[in-house]
C-alpha cells in the first residue's frame, strides 16, 4: 500500500502531546492523519489534516471514526475496546490491537497475563473494592507497607500510593484495585520495544528513571542508563519477552524494576509512544515516534542506537499556579549547550499537570544530567 502523498488515512485516537510529536512524523512522511479527541483544545488539533470531536470511551464515536481510516492507532489507553474489536471483526487494521488493549487496560488483568506467561513481576492480591483491603489487613492477610493501584484510569502518578498504614486508604477511590507488595529497587528502568506486522522487532536502549517522590512522576529520563552491561541485557530480555507475549503491533513500552540483587521485575507497560522515550527525537537515529509509524504500517523499522547521551527533564505545571501557562525563564535554559524545549499546547496549566519537556543532549552523560538540573532549577511552568 502506498502511505506517502496517498489516498491512505491514518487515524489516531487520543489529541495529546504523544499524537502530536507524533504527527511531526506524520508531515514529515506526508501521510493523512486524521485525529478524534473530546477536547476542543487538543494539541493535535494544529497539525493534523482532520480533527475530529468525540468521546474516545464512546463506542459510536470510535467505531464512526474508525470506519473512515485504513490504519487505525491510539497514543491513550483510555479507549473503548468494544468499538475497535467490532472494526478488525469487519477487516479494519488496529494496531496494537484490541486484545493487547483489554489486556493491558485492568491492571489486575495486567499482572495476571506476567503471571500466566512466567514474566517476572511483584507479587500482588486483587480486590473488587478498596474495603476488602482493610478486611485483609485485620485478618492477616495483608502486609504494610503496600502499593495500592486503581485497576483502571490511572495515569502520570494518578491512581497509584504506597500504603504504609491504615489511615493511607482514606479518600482513595473505592472500586477495583490491587495490592503490590513494595519492591525494595534500586533503579526504575523502561525499554520501548517496537515490532511491525511482519515481526521484525528492535528494542531501544534501556532508560533510567529518576522520580519526583510527591507527584510519583518521572522528573528525568537518562539514556543509557548508568547500570551495568549484565542488567541492560537481563532489562532488554525482559522487555522482548514480554513484548513477543502480547505479540503486539507498534511500540511497547515495558517499565521496570532492578531490585537490590539485580534482579527485573515489570511494573507496567503502555503500548503506545511513551515519556521514557522523548530523548529519542533529539538523541537516536530513529525516533519513537517514527518507529511507531514504521512499526504500525510494517515498514521497515529503523536505527535504534543513540547518536549521544541524551536526559529528559518533563515539565510539569509548578504547585500553586493554575490558569493561562506562562514558561518562566525559557529563554536562559535556550543559552544552554544541547537544550532543545518541547512546549505541548496546552493552553491551561495546573499543578503537575505535563506541559512539556525538554531534551538536554551531550557526549557525557554526566554533563547532561548536570544540564537537566540546571534546567529544572531555572524553567518554571507558571501562569498569569
Amino acid at each position: 500500500m502506498n502511505y506517502f502523498s496517498s489516498n491512505f488515512k491514518l487515524g489516531i485516537l487520543g489529541g495529546g502531546q504523544l499524537g502530536k510529536m507524533l504527527l511531526n512524523d506524520t508531515r514529515k512522511f506526508d501521510i493523512y492523519t486524521c485525529v478524534l479527541d473530546a477536547s476542543k483544545e487538543a494539541p493535535c488539533k494544529i497539525a493534523s489534516n482532520e480533527f475530529h470531536l468525540g468521546d474516545l470511551m464512546d463506542y459510536d464515536a470510535v467505531y464512526n471514526f474508525g470506519k473512515q481510516v485504513d490504519v487505525l492507532t491510539f497514543e491513550i489507553e483510555n479507549v473503548n475496546v468494544d468499538a475497535l474489536e467490532a472494526l478488525e471483526k469487519e477487516g479494519k487494521k488496529v494496531y496494537p490491537s484490541s486484545k493487547t488493549l483489554r489486556t493491558i487496560q485492568n491492571k489486575a488483568t495486567q499482572k495476571l497475563f506476567y503471571v500466566d506467561h512466567n514474566l517476572p513481576t511483584a507479587p500482588f492480591s486483587r480486590f473488587a473494592y478498596l474495603s476488602e483491603i482493610e478486611d485483609a489487613i485485620n485478618n492477616g492477610g495483608l502486609e504494610f507497607p503496600f502499593v495500592w493501584k486503581a485497576t483502571q484510569f490511572g495515569y502520570d502518578g494518578n491512581g497509584v500510593k504506597v500504603v504504609r498504614k491504615l489511615s493511607d486508604l482514606e479518600d482513595l477511590p473505592k472500586g477495583e484495585c490491587i495490592a503490590e507488595n513494595l519492591v525494595p529497587f534500586k533503579n526504575e528502568l523502561a525499554v520501548i520495544v517496537a515490532r511491525n506486522a511482519s515481526g521484525e522487532t528492535k528494542t531501544f536502549p534501556v532508560v533510567e528513571m529518576e522520580f519526583h517522590p510527591e507527584a510519583n512522576q518521572v522528573e528525568y529520563v537518562i539514556c543509557p542508563a548508568r547500570i551495568p552491561d549484565a542488567v541492560a541485557k537481563k532489562a532488554t530480555d525482559v522487555a522482548l519477552k514480554t513484548s513477543e507475549a502480547y505479540n503486539h503491533v507498534g511500540l511497547l513500552a515495558v517499565e521496570m524494576f532492578q531490585t537490590e540483587n539485580d534482579d527485573i521485575l515489570i511494573n507496567e507497560v503502555a503500548p503506545r509512544p511513551h515519556n521514557s522515550g522523548h530523548q529519542t527525537i533529539e538523541a537516536s537515529y530513529t525516533s519513537q515516534f517514527e518507529q511507531h509509524l514504521r512499526a504500525i504500517l510494517n515498514l521497515p523499522l529503523g536505527r535504534t542506537d543513540s547518536k549521544v547521551g541524551g536526559v529528559m527533564v518533563n515539565l510539569v505545571g509548578a504547585e500553586g499556579f493554575s490558569g493561562n501557562v506562562i514558561y518562566e525563564n525559557i529563554k536562559d535554559i535556550m543559552k544552554l549547550d544541547g537544550v532543545t524545549p518541547h512546549i505541548y499546547g496546552k493552553k491551561q496549566t495546573r499543578p503537575f499537570r505535563k506541559m512539556g519537556h525538554v531534551t538536554i543532549v551531550n557526549e557525557d552523560l554526566n554533563e547532561a544530567r548536570r544540564v537537566a538540573e540546571e534546567v529544572k532549577k531555572t524553567i518554571k511552568v507558571i501562569s498569569e
